[in-house]
């Protein structure tokens, strides 16, 4: 072998040793607005909640206003439980969902989560007398394993608007809020439209860190923080 030949053997091993791959190799996301990593997903079971964050398209209406409220309320509540999966809270912001759910099993998740969005979507191309794509290509998923995280990811769901300058007096009504039953200066509506926790962490574990009040706000830096931990494919 040529000295030549072997110095640019060594040079190429090099690369890979330092992780340095050449710009667009690689698997390529599929369409333009491929979001979500494509990672190995994690082993999710039922006794793990998960949060889930979905976005809209460009250039579709705003989701934070009332008549849209009432349908997304109606849309959420009847796909709330369905094929081993459950919706347990939801925020909804002008551009995005953020869902906390339950599912028995990645595949749960996985219908549960398209049949829902399905619901969602077609709901809203009605109200809006639009037809198409109404969210993006996948949806971000995280595992929540540590009784803190749920309590984190429970404030941020619910009252995710203040972090996005929203002047809430108390609970956020686009969100689940009215419902959720760890506040500790406010009581729950009775009338749960949605599904109730059954994982321990979920249900009582968070609780350790204490419950949540109706002035807490998401803390940390960008929104991404959550959304970078995307450890299940979307659909």
């Amino acid at each position: 072998m040529t000295k030549r030949k072997t110095q640019s053997m060594l040079a190429q091993l090099s690369l890979f040793r330092r992780g340095g791959l050449r710009v667009g190799a690689g698997r390529k996301p599929k369409g333009d607005e491929a979001l979500a990593s494509h990672a190995k997903r994690a082993r999710l079971t039922r006794h793990k909640p998960v949060l889930v964050t979905t976005h809209l398209i460009e250039d579709r209406p705003n989701l934070r206003r009332e008549r849209t409220l009432v349908l997304l309320r109606r849309v959420l509540s009847q796909g709330s439980e369905r094929f081993g999966f459950r919706l347990v809270e939801y925020g909804i912001q002008s551009n995005h969902l953020h869902l906390i759910a339950e599912a028995d099993d990645e595949s749960a998740l996985a219908r549960g989560m398209q049949g829902l969005l399905v619901r969602v979507a077609k709901a809203l191309n009605a109200e809006w007398g639009r037809r198409g794509r109404v969210f993006r290509d996948r949806y971000h998923a995280r595992i929540l394993e540590a009784p803190r995280d749920v309590r984190n990811a429970l404030i941020y769901v619910l009252q995710n608007a203040r972090k996005h300058g929203a002047k809430l007096l108390g609970i956020d009504p686009f969100s689940s809020g009215p419902w959720f039953e760890g506040w500790h200066d406010r009581i729950a509506r009775a009338d749960r439209p949605i599904a109730r926790a059954s994982s321990w962490v979920l249900k009582v574990g968070w609780r350790m860190w204490g419950l949540i009040s109706t002035k807490d706000a998401p803390v940390g830096g960008r929104e991404g923080a959550w959304d970078e931990f995307l450890e299940l494919d979307g659909a």
